[in-house]
């Protein structure tokens, strides 16, 4: 069992780069962390390191924001070892993986697809409704019809590791959220995660997208949907101010529209880890008991650039990664 009141230290097993110490991390970085310049790219978790880097190949040759976020997030929706995100995810309660993401550019167009089966890249679906169709979300068999249609193959989902943790759980039939499982022995997830990637990219031109994906809660009842794909809650960005996106326990975020509360702080003149405080302390002050046994994070950039994080609990991660090709690995901000 995590224990929430120790930070933990993120495994080199997760990072291709060297891991730096807390001391080189702070001079690394100023109190309110700024970008040298144009283009930056940061992402929730440790496992945001490798999508950051994917990123930045797009980014790094002039490229869209919008391109290099779904090109990042693609990368853990991949990953067979990730069973937070993607094509390993864990199954619900009744053995299916389903699927949840949403997008969204500089000029406000956004996409997202919910509970959708049988499709590896629910990011890439989720950007073809924003590009192809009239709405903003098609879910379930409807989601997995339209992905099809344009081209996605059909497969099945559910991986072997993830069918046996599916069927001890069915032994007790209990869910139990461990805070900030991600970081454990330096995995993305186990059968108790409750996680996603969160992207947000401000390419060279000053343009913001952001990308948000999960294989949701497992075990989760069959139609459960959290923030991930919600936009406003699990993702906003807006060109004139900034972007923001959210991990965690969903339902708290949804209840609260967090991705959109935290942008809007920041258009009050907030910065980014302010912004993301206060969307933090409303969560709390509006269930106090709750929020002592769930995590929840949101991570914020502005047009400037500058970026931050914060969290009900300790142990939530970021990665960034700007023009000076640093990845660097910081223990958000925390409220307990």
């Amino acid at each position: 069992m995590f224990n929430r009141r120790k930070f933990v230290k993120l495994s080199a097993a997760g990072a291709s780069l060297s891991v730096l110490s807390k001391q080189v991390l702070a001079n690394a970085l100023p109190s309110v962390p700024t970008a040298t310049g144009f283009p930056i790219v940061i992402s929730t978790w440790n496992f945001g390191i490798a999508a950051n880097q994917e990123a930045w190949k797009t980014l790094s040759a002039g490229g869209r924001a919008l391109d290099a976020v779904e090109a990042g997030v693609k990368i853990p929706e991949a990953d067979i070892t990730n069973h937070t995100v993607g094509r390993s995810g864990y199954p619900d309660r009744d053995g299916h993986v389903t699927l949840d993401a949403c997008i969204m550019d500089e000029n406000g167009n956004c996409g997202a697809v919910a509970a959708m089966e049988h499709i590896a890249h629910p990011i890439s679906v989720a950007r073809l409704v924003m590009e192809k169709t009239p709405h903003v979300m098609l879910v379930g068999e409807g989601a997995t019809q339209f992905a099809v249609e344009q081209g996605f193959k059909k497969e099945k989902l559910l991986q072997a590791d993830s069918e046996k943790a599916w069927k001890e759980w069915l032994k007790k039939a209990e869910y139990k959220p461990v805070i900030n499982i991600e970081n454990s022995k330096g995995l993305p997830g186990n059968q108790y995660n409750h996680d996603t990637i969160g992207m947000l990219a401000l390419d060279a031109k000053g343009n913001i997208s952001g990308a948000c994906t999960t294989s949701g809660m497992a075990f989760k009842m069959h139609g459960r949907v959290g923030d991930s794909p919600i936009i406003g809650a699990g993702l906003y960005v807006d060109n004139e101010v900034g972007g923001a996106t959210s991990t965690g326990v969903g339902e708290e975020v949804i209840r609260n529209v967090g991705s959109f509360l935290v942008v809007e702080l920041m258009r009050q003149g907030l910065s980014p880890e302010a912004a993301c405080k206060e969307a933090v302390q409303r969560i709390i002050k509006k269930k106090p008991e709750t929020a002592k046994q769930i995590q929840v994070g949101f991570l914020a950039i502005n047009k400037k650039g500058e970026y931050g994080a914060y969290a009900i609990q300790k142990g939530f991660s970021y990665a960034v990664c700007d023009k000076n090709k640093q990845d660097l690995l910081i223990d958000g901000k925390s409220f307990y």
